[in-house]
């Protein structure tokens, strides 16, 4: 696609097109074919179906070129305007989105909502996508809408590659394939898929392995982040007069897998993905979207299996984990893409049980979340249309949660701390009911190659049943790995995010540039605060438990009030037709309305630089990453400053042939030392990183990677 055609492929009166302004190499895609044009490679990565509907609300995003890829698909999310992560090991990161992260950026795999396994997000939602089959990431921008769900900080959708229809009546192979290997961890990653499509019948078989071992960086090696992961799959669909019947089958093995910020590694995820639909035009201006799914997640991690060393035996454990996630999503939509009126409905089953064991004391045993139920039922009515020269689309929903919790049992070599917490747990109430509202309004208007923005909305999160039912004091936090031992709170009541963003996407000849400005006021912000006014003093049996397990002033789920303001930009400047600079930049506030402080965890501002010289064949780049010193860090949390760091990367793609191509690169070229704000602190003893220091950055390595697609 030659760069020069852009501004007339996205312009329109009624349709608004949002190219994905990926920050480097523009240049096709990890899964896309090199083209002939000479022009290609400096090509945004345009998702097609940006021009519907759905064009103001996401942002579509493919796997990078001027990076290797990381085994985390997170990593790959946090790419956009306003995007950082978590990093809690290898494959258990999480998305920072404009300063909040965990259970309030909804987190999905082929559209396919579930609940993680771990009871610490050892297993966020984009541990499924390895990033070798991953085709695309779809970010919402901002505010999600109601269409999707429930989600209080936007949300975040990993489609890996399929089979696709094809426009002939023979069916013909489709191959898709890529293989990487990275110096700095001695790792690697292949992957791809094979199937047989034609006009009426697709059919894919999709799978992938990696494996790392410790990363190094400046200084020594990162013991205890060494990964295993494999996945592999089938899809199919069939298409008729009116639409698709689609199904798909996954199976998931995370293997023993380091996780240094966490008390224990991942000794196994096996987990399986079904889900089947249909999806069409049942009638003129009449569309029909239904899906039907079920995951099932078995976990067991421990601190014996990774750990190094491992732990003494009186202090070994090995927790087991089940989760259970059926959903069921159905939609009519009365009109076409630029105009309709869509109605829905929802629902998300989950089951969840968890047991904390030693492994060498049978007696030894908890049920720290036994049969942990979260039934939501939602529906949603979504609008669009135009008043003049404006757009809009508006959308309420309204969704029913209820959860409960079982009673817990206890092995008779428990101690009698826990064994009194359980005995009051079971005797309080343990169910809950939250009734919620969701309303969003945006609106637009295209005039021409500038489209000024505005966004409103009021967005609710319901309590986990972790943050809500957690009656034994433990680590689990949904992956905040802080080494803080938190406990639940029954009295919490749902969030309540109340957001307004304003914002102008301009896509000219030679410039591109999409500025954000946004305000969020979260009443009942749930944060992890003191268990009592007596910091320190222990003199309850929940402090009394914390502190057997080395964490003297353990915090309580509570409700609190918060405020979260920034801005975010990403843009792509084309001075001439071989060069193209491109590049994101964003910052975040987030501060208590309760208290004088600062909220916790909330990523520092960040640049991401990059430029590309490219030819109809090769491409050459790089990469520069700076992220500040975040000195305004919450006290009440304990939270510690971090240091400002740059880094940077250089890289180049050659088209071996027609669907061939060789990419290779090096990272962190000046062997920078740093360490992310927001990189989980190192609990492994036998590290060449100190205990409770944050994870450091990968130091340099090179990396070299192979794409074909036939």
């Amino acid at each position: 696609m030659n760069l020069c055609n852009l501004p007339r492929l996205l312009s329109g009166a009624s349709m608004l097109a949002i190219p994905a302004l990926f920050t480097a190499a523009p240049a096709a895609a990890e899964h896309n074919p090199p083209s002939a044009d000479p022009d290609a490679v400096l090509t945004d990565t345009i998702i097609v179906t940006a021009r519907n509907a759905e064009a103001i609300t996401l942002d579509g995003i493919a796997p990078p070129q001027q990076i290797p890829l990381p085994a985390d698909a997170a990593a790959i999310a946090a790419r956009v305007p306003g995007g950082d992560i978590f990093g809690n090991g290898a494959l258990s990161g999480q998305l920072s989105y404009r300063g909040l992260a965990g259970e309030r950026v909804l987190g999905r795999v082929n559209g396919q909502r579930f609940a993680t396994g771990g009871p610490n997000a050892m297993d966020p939602p984009l541990h499924y996508a390895p990033s070798i089959l991953v085709d695309r990431i779809e970010v919402a921008r901002g505010v999600a809408p109601v269409s999707i769900g429930p989600a209080l900080a936007g949300a975040v959708n990993a489609e890996l590659v399929q089979a696709q229809f094809s426009d002939s009546s023979s069916l013909t192979p489709q191959l898709r394939a890529a293989a990487q290997y990275r110096s700095v961890d001695d790792s690697y990653a292949v992957g791809g898929i094979a199937g047989l499509a034609n006009e009426s019948w697709r059919l894919g078989v999709i799978a992938a392995r990696e494996q790392g071992e410790d990363y190094d960086f400046p200084g020594g090696s990162a013991v205890g982040t060494a990964f295993e992961r494999n996945l592999y799959g089938v899809h199919a669909g069939f298409r008729t007069a009116s639409g698709e019947l689609f199904i798909e089958y996954r199976r998931s093995e995370t293997d023993p897998s380091g996780n240094p910020p966490f008390a224990l590694d991942v000794v196994f995820f096996d987990t399986d993905f079904v889900q089947g639909g249909f999806r069409g035009e049942i009638a003129d201006d009449v569309t029909l979207n239904l899906r039907l799914g079920h995951v099932a997640v078995r976990h067991l991690m421990d601190n014996q299996t990774a750990r190094q060393p491992a732990v003494p035996p009186m202090r070994a454990r090995a927790t087991f984990a089940d989760a259970d996630t059926t959903t069921a999503e159905a939609s009519l939509r009365f009109g076409g893409p630029g105009s309709y009126v869509q109605i829905g409905g929802d629902a998300e089953l989950t089951e969840k049980f968890v047991t904390i064991t030693n492994p060498f004391n049978p007696a030894f045993f908890v049920e720290s979340q036994p049969d942990a139920r979260s039934d939501r039922i939602g529906g949603f009515v979504q609008w669009r249309g135009g008043l003049g020269a404006a757009e809009f689309e508006a959308g309420a929903r309204i969704d029913r949660t209820r959860q409960s919790v079982g009673m817990p049992r206890l092995g008779d070599a428990v101690p009698m701390g826990p064994r009194n917490l359980a005995s009051a747990f079971i005797a309080a109430g343990r169910e809950a009911s939250d009734t919620t509202m969701d309303v969003v309004l945006r609106g637009w208007a295209p005039l021409g190659a500038f489209i000024p923005r505005i966004t409103l909305a009021r967005k609710t999160r319901v309590p986990s049943v972790l943050e809500r039912f957690g009656w034994l004091p433990t680590e689990a936090s949904f992956g905040l790995a802080d080494g803080n031992i938190y406990v639940g709170n029954r009295a919490l009541r749902p969030e309540t995010a109340w957001i307004a963003e304003a914002g102008f996407d301009h896509d000219g000849d030679w410039l591109t540039i999409r500025p954000t400005l946004f305000y969020r006021r979260v009443d009942d912000f749930i944060q992890g605060v003191p268990v009592d006014a007596t910091i320190g003093v222990i003199e309850s049996t929940v402090e009394m438990v914390a502190n057997m397990n080395g964490d003297s002033t353990p915090l309580r789920f509570a409700n609190t009030d918060a405020e979260l303001y920034g801005a975010d930009v990403d843009f792509s400047i084309r001075p001439l037709a071989q060069i193209e600079l491109s590049g994101t930049a964003s910052f975040v506030r987030g501060t208590r309305r309760d208290v004088n402080d600062d909220l916790y965890r909330v990523p520092p501002a960040n640049l991401r630089l990059s430029a590309v010289w490219a030819n109809n064949r090769l491409a050459l780049g790089a990469e520069l990453f700076a992220a500040d010193a975040q000195e305004r860090v919450a006290a009440s949390n304990g939270e510690d400053a971090s240091d400002a760091f740059a880094t940077l990367g250089l890289f180049a793609r050659y088209a071996l042939a027609e669907g061939l191509a060789l990419e290779a690169g090096v990272e962190n070229l000046l062997d920078e030392a740093y360490a992310p704000h927001l990189a989980g602190r190192n609990r492994v003893g036998a590290s060449d990183v100190p205990v409770g220091e944050r994870l450091p950055g990968a130091g340099r390595g090179g990396w070299v990677r192979v794409t074909a697609r036939f």
